[in-house]
């Protein structure tokens, strides 16, 4: 924990001292941007963290960021605020950056007796990026989650770097997440606007109009909620809720309670059914790795399928470059997909056989 005597106001990366006087119960912070509250730092007079009562939530304003203390720290107390929520890139070491892959690649790869004699770096950057896209796809933990809660307008916006959805959930009571299935047979159409004698309307362009919202999606959203029909067995539409897909001829994605979703990519929203009005939805999807510029980051278990990936599309895009060499490369990304792909799955031997434990059971009838 590095501290500081005998000055005053002094930074260390996520730190920052003050020297008391015996006197002095008020403090401002003067960390960018402000704490949002009291769990977003800690206190240490001599290095000794103090405990919380000393600044309560009421003690603490985030709007200015002072802190005052209940008495006043003793003269020549050293004073180390701490900001918890500080960035500090807690296990990057896994991760290479992709200028340190341009880098590493340039030095490898090119150069006079190297595969690839001659090449620009934007060019290498290029290649590289595109090696990204590919193995977030389906190689890299490229897995990201967002977490809102339904609006009654029961819409979703699509993250900006959404490239496909992994899967869809909400959260019951006990925090387990319950997987929501997409509804197949409905969608958010274009409605276009029709007169009375059911012709097209035409804005003052001679452009069709159309409407907020569609019919279908309309109808779609003001449905009931399907639990309460469900448990309701007195009642004679349950047997046609059941019908669809559940009891008769029945569909596993339909024989569940967790609601039903489906995507307007056109617009860029994810619709849900109205039992999942108010209830809080994660969605786990795919992104490219390249929309934020910190999320362009390489596993050091797939740095090596990205330098094969990367040599090989160079290779494949040169001309008077032997056939033989492009299908060399090709099968070595092959293989080093392959094998970064069995690394980052991260199967432990212990873990599976406890799963394959529960093959064993004997089920009585």
């Amino acid at each position: 924990m590095p501290l500081f005597t005998g000055t005053q106001q002094q930074y260390y990366n996520n730190s920052w001292t003050q020297t008391g006087n015996g006197s002095t119960t008020a403090y401002t912070l003067p960390f960018s941007p402000k704490p949002a509250s009291v769990s977003d730092f800690r206190v240490f007079f001599d290095e000794v963290e103090q405990s919380p009562a000393l600044y309560d939530a009421t003690a603490y304003n985030s709007t200015t960021g002072v802190i005052t203390f209940d008495a006043a720290p003793a003269n020549g107390v050293v004073i180390l605020f701490e900001q918890v929520n500080f960035d500090e890139s807690l296990g990057n070491y896994q991760y290479i950056k992709i200028d340190d892959i341009i880098n590493n690649f340039i030095i490898n790869y090119i150069g006079e007796d190297k595969i690839i004699p001659k090449i620009k770096r934007t060019d290498v950057a290029f290649h590289i990026q595109r090696g990204i896209q590919e193995l977030n796809y389906d190689t890299l933990r490229s897995e990201k989650s967002q977490e809102i809660e339904i609006p009654p307008a029961l819409k979703m916006k699509l993250p900006h770097d959404y490239v496909n959805y992994v899967k869809l959930t909400w959260k019951d009571t006990s925090g387990v997440e319950r997987i929501i299935y997409p509804a197949r047979k409905t969608s958010n159409p274009t409605a276009l606007l029709q007169d009375a004698d059911f012709d097209y309307q035409f804005d003052s362009n001679n452009e069709l109009l159309e409407a907020y919202e569609s019919d279908t999606w309309d109808t779609f959203k003001s449905q009931g909620d399907q639990n309460e029909s469900e448990t309701d067995t007195n009642q004679n539409a349950v047997d046609q809720v059941l019908a669809d897909g559940r009891r008769y001829g029945i569909e596993p994605e339909m024989a569940q309670g967790n609601g039903t979703f489906f995507i307007d990519n056109t617009r860029g929203y994810i619709h849900f059914s109205s039992d999942l009005n108010g209830k809080t939805v994660t969605l786990k999807y795919i992104s490219d790795g390249l929309a934020v510029e910190g999320d362009m980051l390489i596993h050091k278990l797939a740095e090596e399928a990205i330098y094969k990936y990367t040599a090989w599309a160079i290779l494949s895009a040169r001309s008077l470059v032997p056939e033989y060499i492009v299908a060399r490369f090709k099968k070595e990304k092959f293989a080093a997909t392959r094998r970064a792909k069995i690394r980052l799955s991260n199967l432990k031997s212990e873990e599976l056989i406890q799963v394959l434990r529960n093959k064993s059971k004997v089920i009585k009838s």
